[in-house]
């Protein structure tokens, strides 16, 4: 054991537990499209990675207006379930690395933009929702999310540790700056080939590209 272990490991949801950006990014362009903006899912992705749905559709509706019907939330996230329940998976060799983490005798939760609904899809569906049963917190529950401390802030606060002594893993700018913003140390996955690198880094994270990683980067051996 090292210095570097932490009290907390907070975990990012999608991109970090759950290789969902993809799916959800696709779905919201191609929606976006049927409402008169053109965009493509690595354009979404570059636009919106890492912030919560409410903060999409206030800049929607300044741009869309009328365009963007009522409902539209409700109907872009029943097209992502369907396809969530379909193939989503985790992220590979994660699951093992939260074991790792929990075996070490460290907490764990989720501190994510998506919404409680999402997260017991995608988590549902991937097996992953066990390991965090009771420590799954949303953008929803706080003020501001990322690139926010709030959120952050909030979870630690729930898990009554100290927000120093806690890591959080990250994969998008956003995220990054709010753990930042909050004094935790932030490990950045960059194991998707579209991930944001420099902006990661730039963001203050220490880059990874392998879940099996996650055990040494704590000081676990």
């Amino acid at each position: 054991m090292t210095d570097l272990k932490p009290d907390l490991v907070i975990f990012d949801c999608d991109g970090v537990l759950v290789d969902s950006e993809a799916i959800a990014n696709e779905t919201l362009a191609g929606a976006l499209s049927e409402w008169g903006l053109a965009m493509t899912g690595p354009e979404a992705r570059a636009r919106w990675i890492g912030r919560s749905m409410t903060t999409v559709e206030a800049e929607l509706r300044r741009e869309l207006g009328d365009r963007l019907p009522e409902g539209w939330l409700e109907e872009v996230e029943a097209r992502d379930f369907a396809i969530f329940r379909a193939r989503l998976e985790a992220v590979p060799a994660v699951r093992g690395a939260i074991e790792a983490v929990q075996a070490a005798g460290i907490a764990t939760c989720v501190a994510s933009s998506g919404s409680h609904a999402k997260m017991d899809v995608t988590l549902g569906v991937t097996g992953l929702k066990p390991l965090f049963e009771g420590r799954i917190y949303s953008s929803r529950q706080v003020a501001r999310g990322k690139p926010h401390p709030d959120l952050f802030l909030f979870a630690a606060a729930e898990m009554g540790i100290a927000p120093e002594q806690a890591v959080v893993i990250e994969d998008s700018p956003a995220g990054v700056t709010g753990a930042v913003a909050a004094g935790m140390r932030v490990l950045g996955y960059a194991g998707d080939p579209l991930t944001e690198r420099a902006a990661l880094a730039a963001a203050g994270a220490e880059l990874f590209e392998d879940m099996r990683d996650v055990p040494r980067l704590l000081g676990l051996g």
